[in-house]
C-alpha cells in the first residue's frame, strides 16, 4: 500500500494519495484545488488515480475534485446524502472499494459519519482487502485530534446545530469510537482550523489514544455533547458559506496563469476601470507598514493568507495582488484559488522599485502602537476607540480595559459600528490580525487607526494584574 498525507499549513488541510503498489489503482480523499502535486506524487510512485472521494462539502476550502477529474478521468464520490449539479459516484454505508485483485489488495471502506454536515463520511483504509482490522480512518471533519467538527457552521441549510449535533454524538460515539484502539486516525483538518475548537497540531493519531485524551470521545449524553461541542466556538469566516456551496457545484477549473503583470499606469488603469477593485498587498506586515500604495489592504503571505483574506475580502470583488515578486505573487494567486477567490485582475511586483515615483500623497504609512505608546494616548484623549479582533476563547486571558469586542471575521460587516471621526485603535494577540484590520479599516475610509504592536501578549508584558 502507499499511503500519503499532504498537509497545507496555511489552511491547516490534510488531503491523502492511497494507492495499491500492485495494480497501480489510486484515490485521492478531500484533494485541494492545485492538484499537481497528487499527479506528481501518483506519477512517482506509478499510481494511476482513477477516483477522487470526498468526506462532506467542505466549507473552508475548494476541493480540487473536478480539477483531478478533468485531469485524470476519475470518478468523483460522496456518501449517499450527497446531492451535486455533477456526475457523482454515491457510496452506501460500509460499501467497499478494493484497488486491485485478490485477499491483497488495498480496500477502503465507507462509514456514513454525519454530523459536522449531513453527507458527512470516514473512510476506513485497510492494507489488505482480507484483513479484519484497519490501517485508519480517515475521519474528514467528524473526528479530529482533540476535538471534532463543529455542527454550527451554516453550511448545511435547513438543518440545525442541534440536529447536526445529535447526528455527530452517534456518528463519534457510536461509530468511530467503536473501532479497535490501534487504528490510526486520519483527520482533514489541524490546529489553527475554525472546524473545530481544540485541534491538536498533530497530524494523525489512534482511536484509542482519542478514546483517553479527546474530550468529545468520553461518553455523554446527547444534551451534554451537542453543549460542550458549541461553546466557545470561534465565528466562522464569510467565505465559508460560499464554498459549501460551490463544493456543490459545477464551476470551472483551476487555471494558474495569465494574471497580467501591470506597471504603475497598468494599475492605476485597472483600478479606474473597475472602481470596486482592491489592491491586495503581500508583503510582510513591517514593510507594508513603513510603505504602501494609498487604498491597499495588507494580508501577508507569512500567515493564513487564505483564511484571512477570505474574512475581510469578498469572492466575487477583483483583485490586484501587490507582492515582493513574481514567484510571491503566483503563490497568493494559489491561495486565493484554494477558498474560490479566482478574480485577480492584475498585478504589481517589485513595489519598492516603484514607491518612490509615487507621489507623496497616495503613499500610505501604518500607525503601530507599542503598549506604553496607547497608555499615553488613552491618558490624553477620551475619545479612543479600542476593539478587541480576538475570537471569544481568547478572551478568557483578559483584555485592554474599555475594549469591544469585534472579531476579525466580523469586521467587514460590522464597520459601521466604529467612528470615522475619532481614533481607533485595533489588536489581537501577537499583532498579525490587527495590522490587517488596520489597513482594511483605512481603506474603508477611516482616517485616524492604529494597532498595538506585539498586540496583546505585548501589552500583558507591561502590566500586572490583567483586566
Amino acid at each position: 500500500m502507499y499511503f500519503a498525507q499532504h498537509y497545507l499549513d496555511c489552511l491547516s488541510q490534510a488531503s491523502y494519495l492511497i494507492g495499491d503498489e500492485a495494480s497501480g489503482r489510486a484515490v485521492v480523499v478531500d484533494p485541494r484545488r492545485d492538484v499537481d502535486v497528487y499527479l506528481a506524487d501518483a506519477a512517482e510512485h506509478g499510481l494511476r488515480i482513477e477516483g477522487v472521494l470526498l468526506t462532506h462539502f467542505h466549507a473552508d476550502f475548494l476541493a480540487g475534485h473536478l480539477e483531478l477529474a478533468e485531469r485524470t478521468g476519475a470518478w468523483i464520490g460522496y456518501g449517499t446524502a450527497a446531492t451535486t449539479d455533477f456526475p457523482v459516484r454515491h457510496f452506501a454505508d460500509h460499501e467497499r472499494l478494493v484497488l486491485g485483485e485478490g485477499p491483497d489488495a488495498v480496500a477502503l471502506e465507507v462509514l456514513h459519519t454525519p454530523g459536522h454536515t449531513p453527507e458527512s463520511i470516514s473512510v476506513l483504509v485497510y492494507e489488505r482487502a482480507a484483513d479484519e482490522r484497519a490501517y485508519g480512518v480517515l475521519t474528514g471533519d467528524a473526528l479530529f485530534i482533540g476535538d471534532v467538527g463543529r455542527p454550527d457552521l451554516l453550511a448545511s441549510v435547513g438543518v440545525t446545530a442541534d440536529e447536526l449535533g445529535a447526528m455527530l454524538h452517534d456518528s463519534v460515539q457510536r461509530t468511530l469510537m467503536g473501532l479497535p484502539d490501534e487504528v490510526r486516525v486520519f483527520p482533514a483538518h489541524g490546529a489553527g482550523s475554525a472546524c473545530g475548537k481544540n485541534l491538536s497540531t498533530e497530524k494523525w493519531s489512534t482511536i484509542g489514544e482519542q478514546r483517553r485524551t479527546n474530550y468529545a470521545c468520553q461518553p455523554m449524553s446527547v444534551e451534554r455533547f451537542v453543549e460542550i461541542v458549541t461553546e466557545g466556538q470561534s465565528v466562522a469566516p464569510a467565505y465559508f458559506a460560499y464554498d459549501a456551496m460551490l463544493n456543490r457545484q459545477q464551476r470551472e477549473t483551476f487555471d494558474p496563469s495569465g494574471v497580467a503583470e501591470l506597471d504603475l499606469a497598468g494599475l492605476r488603469a485597472a483600478v479606474d476601470a473597475d472602481p470596486a477593485a482592491t489592491l491586495l498587498d503581500v508583503r510582510l506586515a513591517e514593510d507594508f507598514n513603513a510603505g504602501h500604495l494609498a487604498g491597499s489592504v495588507s494580508i501577508p503571505l507569512d500567515g493564513r493568507f487564505a483564511e484571512t483574506a477570505g474574512m475581510v475580502l469578498r469572492h466575487d470583488e477583483p483583485l490586484v495582488v501587490i507582492a515582493d515578486d513574481a514567484a510571491a505573487r503566483d503563490e497568493a494567486v494559489v491561495r486565493l484559488a484554494r477558498i474560490g477567490f479566482d478574480r485577480v485582475v492584475g498585478s504589481l511586483v517589485d513595489l519598492d522599485a516603484v514607491l518612490p515615483t509615487v507621489p507623496a500623497d497616495r503613499v500610505g504609512h501604518g500607525s503601530r502602537l507599542t503598549p506604553l505608546a496607547l497608555d499615553g494616548i488613552l491618558a490624553a484623549r477620551d475619545d479612543v476607540t479600542l476593539v478587541d479582533l480576538r475570537n471569544a476563547a481568547e478572551l478568557e486571558q483578559g483584555g485592554v480595559p474599555g475594549a469591544h469586542h469585534l472579531p476579525l471575521a466580523q469586521l467587514r460587516d460590522r464597520i459601521a459600528e466604529l467612528p470615522t471621526d475619532a481614533p481607533v485603535v485595533v489588536y489581537c494577540a501577537g499583532g498579525w490580525r490587527s495590522s490587517v484590520a488596520a489597513s482594511y479599516l483605512r481603506s474603508r475610509g477611516l482616517t485616524d487607526v492604529s494597532d498595538i504592536l506585539g498586540g496583546f501578549n505585548a501589552y500583558q508584558l507591561t502590566r500586572t494584574p490583567v483586566a
